[in-house]
């Protein structure tokens, strides 16, 4: 069953630029999706018109059915979005506040947000964290920190926009560990990158953008080849024609 469905869908920046061009996509429920390309190929833009961050000049996005257009609100308390910049998301003078901040934006009772609050940190790995302040974590904390704010506010469809960007190897395993456990609760998780090795061996599809338009779409084996002249690095093993392993393995 589709989730999530793209129709038509195209939009054009105030300078004129064509950011997306007709794109038509389905996303089924439960399945973890990775869209690559290079820097400007319009995979931000597309995350963005998800949740409302951005309306379509042209076509329609719709969840469970319901346009996007229609209720902001719903929808976005169905996709919960992590940014590149995880600080941008961290509001909180503690780990805790932080967490609670969207709950209690939902105008949830002190108990609600309490239980949300400590589940959230507890599927992060973060619950030992309560009252730390977010300056001082790691890269990668900060990471899961982001994961745990919008994990409060129970959403159905989990978007990450180049999670891996700026991490070291072990904040790269963090983050990747959470982005494997959601989707194994059936999360619907979407994933943009333009290095696609940390993350391939866990994705049920590929999708290749460019200048706005989708030019492949697939089975990650099958999609990988020949990725290269869209910006998008492929995995040292798939030059060699060996599967691409697990960096949790």
């Amino acid at each position: 069953m589709s989730i999530i469905e793209i129709k038509n869908l195209s939009h054009r920046f105030e300078n004129g630029t064509m950011g997306l061009d007709n794109i038509n996509l389905s996303i089924e429920k439960g399945t973890l999706t990775l869209i690559a390309g290079r820097n400007g190929s319009g995979k931000t833009t597309l995350l963005r018109h998800l949740n409302g961050l951005l309306l379509p000049e042209k076509g329609s996005v719709l969840l469970n059915h319901v346009p996007v257009s229609k209720n902001l609100k719903r929808a976005r308390q169905m996709v919960g979005m992590m940014f590149q910049d995880a600080d941008s998301q961290i509001v909180g003078e503690t780990v805790s506040a932080d967490v609670a901040f969207g709950p209690e934006n939902l105008c949830l009772d002190k108990a609600e947000v309490d239980i949300r609050v400590n589940q959230s940190l507890r599927a992060v790995g973060l619950e030992n964290y309560f009252d730390q302040r977010p300056h001082l974590l790691s890269g990668g904390e900060k990471r899961r920190l982001a994961i745990a704010g919008v994990l409060a506010m129970e959403p159905d469809i989990l978007v990450f926009d180049e999670p891996f960007s700026g991490l070291d190897y072990p904040g790269v395993k963090q983050v990747l560990e959470q982005i494997v456990s959601l989707h194994k609760t059936g999360h619907t998780i979407l994933v943009t990158t333009h290095d696609i090795e940390k993350i391939i061996a866990h994705a049920d599809r590929l999708i290749i953008m460019n200048n706005g338009k989708i030019i492949k779409d697939g089975v990650p084996d099958e999609i990988v080849p020949g990725s290269e002249e869209f910006g998008v690095r492929e995995p040292c093993l798939s030059h060699m024609g060996v599967r691409v392993r697990s960096w949790l393995d």
